[in-house]
């Protein structure tokens, strides 16, 4: 999941020390300043993503953060203060996309195409995401950063598989992602006229047009083949100059594009890529 390093950046423009260490090796004093329940392939829904291997679905995720929890009670002995501490951290979650690249869109592994249109199954999905949000918040969550997705036909891999039939990108996987974004969003204006002692945010954070401009965009910087076709070729020569690329390998931005969709999402004013809040102005409330 290419969030992981967009948060990695995020805690370094927070200036915090260290980042927050995987839950799997969480341990001590250091699951007070965070942790990341983050997982490969996982999604809203607990099958996403199955076909591809061992991952942890979101709804695994919460139940580690329930553990995470009862370990912070045992460090602070007082249940007023892992409430307070839990009201001060940021959630942030960025999931959904598993949910169609590796379940709506693999006929071959899944029946939910045959299921639901796209109109409905983005409803399902953030039906089920509205409840997990709410567990978190059940639970002593305050702060939720909320991330739409981004236009998934616009990878190399998704262009090379399905083609784009004349566009520029595949549009039924963008139409996808805009549908589910566009259940998100309202979503985040309901939780924050409903569960008013808590802020939530909407972010899809993009690069400028100039940035884009000054980057390579419709190939990656490795060849792909690798894993399932997406990644890159074992020992094959990446491309010389990494930091103008969008994309390393065929799904995956390179740290250079990562860097500027990170900044973004601290500090943009636009409310296209945070509404209400950039994740700065979060973190000072």
């Amino acid at each position: 999941m290419y969030y992981i390093y967009i948060y990695m950046m995020i805690v370094e423009l927070l200036e915090f020390e260290h980042y927050m260490p995987p839950f799997a090796k969480s341990k001590g004093e250091n699951i007070l300043t965070g942790v990341n329940y983050a997982s490969g392939s996982a999604g809203i829904l607990d099958e996403s993503g199955k076909q591809l291997g061992d991952r942890i679905p979101l709804n695994e995720q919460i139940k580690n953060h329930k553990t995470i929890i009862s370990r912070i009670s045992g460090l602070l002995r007082n249940d007023s203060s892992t409430k307070k501490l839990l009201s001060q951290c940021i959630y942030s979650i960025q999931i959904g996309s598993n949910d169609y690249i590796n379940n709506y869109f693999k006929p071959e592994f899944y029946n939910t195409s045959h299921q639901y249109t796209l109109v409905q199954y983005a409803a399902m999905l953030v039906q089920k995401y509205s409840k997990q949000i709410k567990t978190l918040y059940d639970n002593g969550a305050r702060k939720f950063a909320l991330y739409g997705l981004s236009l998934l036909g616009c990878t190399p891999n998704a262009i090379k598989v399905y083609g784009t039939n004349g566009s520029l990108c595949v549009d039924k996987l963008n139409i996808a992602a805009t549908l589910f974004n566009d259940r998100l969003k309202p979503l985040v204006e309901e939780f924050n006229n409903n569960l008013t002692d808590a802020k939530f945010t909407y972010l899809n954070p993009s690069g400028s047009q100039a940035d884009l401009l000054s980057f390579v965009t419709n190939s990656s910087c490795c060849k792909g083949g690798g894993g399932g076709g997406e990644l890159c070729i074992r020992n094959s020569k990446p491309c010389s100059k990494p930091t103008r690329y969008v994309f390393w390998d065929e799904v995956h931005p390179t740290d250079a594009w990562n860097e500027i969709v990170a900044k973004s999402a601290y500090n943009t004013e636009s409310p296209l890529e945070a509404h209400p809040f950039n994740i700065h102005k979060l973190a000072k409330l």
